[in-house]
């Protein structure tokens, strides 16, 4: 009953960022079809409470690539980019700030925590020339399902499963082996979970 209830509910909300998603569909064309998406994301990151949990999960169900709506996202988080995917089960905490990236099913994600599109999103080999005019490039980072990421952290590498990152921690590096924990900056690994006979 509860269950059904609260698709129900989800249904509901879905119905209701319609008309929100086609405007943010038509400014996208007229416009920087990134900066139209962070817009947007900036104004749901806005609303308090259920409403704004209900509402944010529906609009990026609707306006990212295979996003579920059975997620939570909390309040002032922001997302910078639409080709990001947020699988079923993720909780993503408050005034997080979310880059280009796909976020596997059941990982939590603390307060604070930024998820960066790479670590290449600045060049910087000429001194010459200021920063910001030297480009960047902007990667689709992997955190892969069951993690938990702690507050503060920043994530500009890919994440197996089953992986813990230490709040604070600065994750420099791609975690290949599932179930790795880390902690410090740069991160190191200090455990690793005991996985055997835990299903993938």
């Amino acid at each position: 009953m509860r269950h059904t209830l609260k698709r129900t509910i989800k249904n509901l909300f879905l119905l209701l960022a319609l008309p929100f998603y086609g405007l943010y569909l038509l400014l996208s064309v007229l416009g920087n079809p990134d900066g139209t998406f962070q817009t947007f994301s900036q104004l749901l990151s806005l609303i308090p409470g259920k409403t704004g949990i209900y509402l944010r999960a529906a609009f990026y169900r609707l306006a990212c690539p295979e996003t579920s709506d059975d997620i939570l996202i909390g309040f002032l988080t922001v997302f910078s980019h639409r080709d990001t995917s947020i699988h079923k089960g993720v909780y993503i905490g408050p005034q997080c700030n979310i880059g280009k990236c796909t976020i596997g099913e059941n990982t939590l994600l603390g307060s604070g925590v930024h998820i960066l599109s790479g670590k290449k999103q600045h060049h910087f080999k000429d001194p010459k020339l200021p920063i910001k005019e030297q480009g960047g490039v902007f990667q689709k980072i992997s955190i892969g399902n069951d993690c938990w990421i702690g507050n503060s952290s920043v994530v500009m590498c890919n994440i197996a499963n089953h992986s813990i990152i230490a709040a604070g921690a600065i994750v420099t590096r791609d975690l290949i082996q599932e179930g790795t924990v880390v902690a410090g900056n740069p991160a190191a690994v200090i455990s690793q979970r005991e996985l055997e006979g835990l299903s993938k």
